[in-house]
């Protein structure tokens, strides 16, 4: 799969660069795509509620009435779970929810994401953005001129621009991650991916060539 190399005005640069099929043309398994993105949403969840149970909650220890002879229900302390104030019986406890997936699924997860991105022509090559100052507005022209302005976009960079991510911070459908922190669920969240000039060629390893 051949992809034009686009500026920042979304103007074509006269740049191609070749997209291996065995990252971005194989036949997705929608299974371990599944799996990443199970793994991913458990890994963000705190897991810390708790409730107290009956030797937590605050109360006298003494029993109540006498066992025997009242013509009522035999009953223990205040702290009983079905007094109202008393512990909770089966209540929730912390824990972690995180999964177990294995490498190799995961970066199956991650290829099988990508090659639907590059089945739905939803993957778009800008030469590097670089910005000497954070600037939303600079960075919402760019959307505009690549037509994002309306779809949930991912841009995808060598390493950390803080620049270009202070850019992005305040435009709620338009997020920056670099190439190494690039996740299953990044990808299947995105309506669009958008590689920068070096991090396409870092993950296809491959040279940029230039139209005749």
């Amino acid at each position: 799969m051949q992809l034009d190399i686009l500026d920042i005005t979304g103007q074509k640069t006269g740049k191609t660069i070749e997209l291996p099929s065995e990252i971005f043309g194989i036949e997705p398994n929608n299974h371990v795509v599944y799996l990443a993105v199970k793994q991913y949403l458990a890994s963000t969840r705190s897991g810390t509620h708790k409730v107290k149970t009956r030797a937590e909650v605050h109360g006298a220890s003494r029993k109540l009435h006498k066992q025997k002879g009242t013509g009522g229900a035999r009953k223990g302390n205040i702290r009983n779970p079905l007094y109202k104030g008393g512990g909770t019986i089966f209540g929730p406890k912390p824990h972690k929810y995180n999964l177990k997936v294995n490498r190799k699924v995961k970066d199956l997860a991650k290829v099988s994401a990508l090659s639907y991105k590059a089945k739905e022509n939803s993957i778009i090559i800008v030469e590097n953005i670089q910005f000497e100052t954070p600037k939303t507005s600079d960075f919402s022209r760019i959307l505009t001129s690549l037509s994002l302005d309306t779809k949930k976009s991912l841009f995808v960079t060598p390493e950390y621009n803080d620049n270009l991510y202070l850019s992005t911070r305040n435009i709620p459908n338009a997020t920056a991650n670099i190439l190494a922190d690039l996740n299953t669920y990044d990808i299947v969240n995105a309506d669009v991916l958008v590689f920068t000039e070096s991090a396409i060629g870092l993950l296809v390893d491959d040279e940029v060539s230039e139209e005749i």
